[in-house]
């Protein structure tokens, strides 16, 4: 067991089964408040003052946009080196860094004189948000955790699922009192005093050092009831596997869909014929149907095989993306709607978190899941603005989901094709 490594010889972990339940909630508590604090400034945040920040300084809305799509693509491809980092050396030192980091982000943003000071803010809090939100939650999670790695995955998610309830009006009260830069700038201090020290002193737990042998990324065999073998040792990288590359390619496909729905719902049910407000509650309540899918995934993940479940909830996200293109333009009928694609996203936030473990094993989660993660952060990325250009090459919002329905489907067929190395449940 190898100590000092990030980490402080603190509750005792062992490389399969995780810390003991004492240090394991503390963790889970750290990263539930750190998760619930970073998403709500650093992403929910904008989405809030966005519009405030067109209509005080003249910047396209497209432009700003812009310099929140390039701090997401850049999380993408630093995050490939925060994988390896936490991989080798645990979560500790990179998470609190990460979150030191955004502080001289958000403050360029909430100061920036010119449309290019704003875009290098943006890219700051670009390469923060690679060590502070999902990802390295989710590796941290995925060793500590140990057998109950799904539990204390669940409960990280239902908090991050609660930034936007939280966050969104905090922002919007604060640019309504003192402006948008201010607002920034609170949500920066808020950031830093509360992440930057719950990632150092929370997360000061032994980190194991890598799996040897069988456990270094290996596929491990399932037979036909779900029951694991021995694990098979193969030359080839799981990253190098056709299994891998197919979820990589599904997990992009349904990042763009989803997240090209999320942003443009409003519009959409605008379209329709409803208010903005309605259209807002619609779409707020869909956030509620994402805590119900996360609190179901356990029973859910024990009746469906590792692959079928993605198969499945892909297939729901297109079946229901195209419903809301379809459905009578009736509140309650659209509610219902929205709540389900959100319950159907919150279930895929776990299925994508728990992807590779399944597959691989735990060893290397922090390099794999950042693999798969770099291409679906640039097309959720581009997401908002694929959105609004299929619905005006479409001629609308309601042709643009049946196209977004369409690629979620190429989602589900892709799958099908990650299960030919098939999960580990240790």
């Amino acid at each position: 067991m190898t100590v000092g490594r990030d980490a402080l010889p603190s509750g005792g972990v062992q490389a399969h089964h995780g810390l003991d339940p004492v240090p394991l909630r503390q963790v889970v508590g750290v990263l539930s408040l750190s998760q619930i604090t970073s998403w709500g400034c650093l992403y929910y945040g904008f989405a809030a003052l966005q519009a405030s920040i067109g209509a005080d300084t003249g910047w396209s809305l497209a432009a700003i946009t812009g310099a929140f799509s390039v701090s997401q693509v850049l999380a993408g491809v630093v995050g490939l080196w925060v994988g390896r980092r936490i991989d080798a050396r645990g979560p500790r030192v990179v998470m609190t860094a990460s979150a030191a980091l955004a502080l001289p982000g958000m403050a360029l943003v909430a100061l920036a004189p010119t449309l290019w000071w704003f875009y290098l803010g943006w890219a700051v809090i670009g390469v923060a948000v690679a060590g502070t939100l999902y990802p390295p939650a989710f590796a941290a999670l995925t060793i500590w955790g140990g057998a109950s790695r799904v539990r204390a995955l669940t409960t990280v998610t239902l908090a991050g699922g609660l930034a936007s309830t939280v966050f969104a009006p905090l922002a919007a009260a604060l640019d309504t009192t003192w402006g948008w830069r201010a607002a920034f700038g609170v949500l920066a201090g808020v950031a830093a005093l509360v992440t930057v020290p719950l990632h150092w002193w929370g997360l000061r737990h032994q980190w194991p050092a890598r799996h040897a042998g069988a456990g270094a990324g290996a596929p491990v065999a399932e037979t036909t009831e779900g029951e694991s073998r021995l694990p098979r040792i193969e030359a080839v990288s799981p990253a190098r596997s056709r299994p891998f590359v197919a979820l990589g390619l599904a997990n992009t496909l349904v990042a763009l869909a989803v997240y090209a729905v999320v942003v443009n719902t409003v519009p959409m049910l605008r379209e329709q014929g409803l208010d903005t407000q309605t259209a807002a509650l619609v779409l707020g309540l869909g956030g509620l149907g994402q805590v119900l899918g996360r609190l179901g995934y356990a029973r859910f993940a024990a009746a469906t095989s590792v692959s079928g479940r993605g198969v499945l909830v892909v297939a729901a996200v297109a079946v229901l993306t195209a419903g809301f293109a379809l459905a009578p333009p009736v509140t309650g009928v659209l509610i219902a709607v929205g709540m389900s694609l959100g319950l159907v996203r919150g279930l895929y936030t776990l299925v994508q978190a728990t992807s590779v473990t399944d597959r691989w094993g735990p060893a290397s989660y922090g390099h794999l899941n950042a693999l798969l993660t770099a291409p679906a952060l640039a097309a959720s990325a581009a997401a908002p603005f694929l959105g609004a250009v299929l619905a005006d090459a479409a001629g609308s919002y309601g042709n643009a989901f049946l196209i977004l329905a369409a690629i979620a489907a190429l989602g589900a067929a892709l799958m099908t094709a990650t299960t030919g190395r098939p999960a580990n449940r240790s």
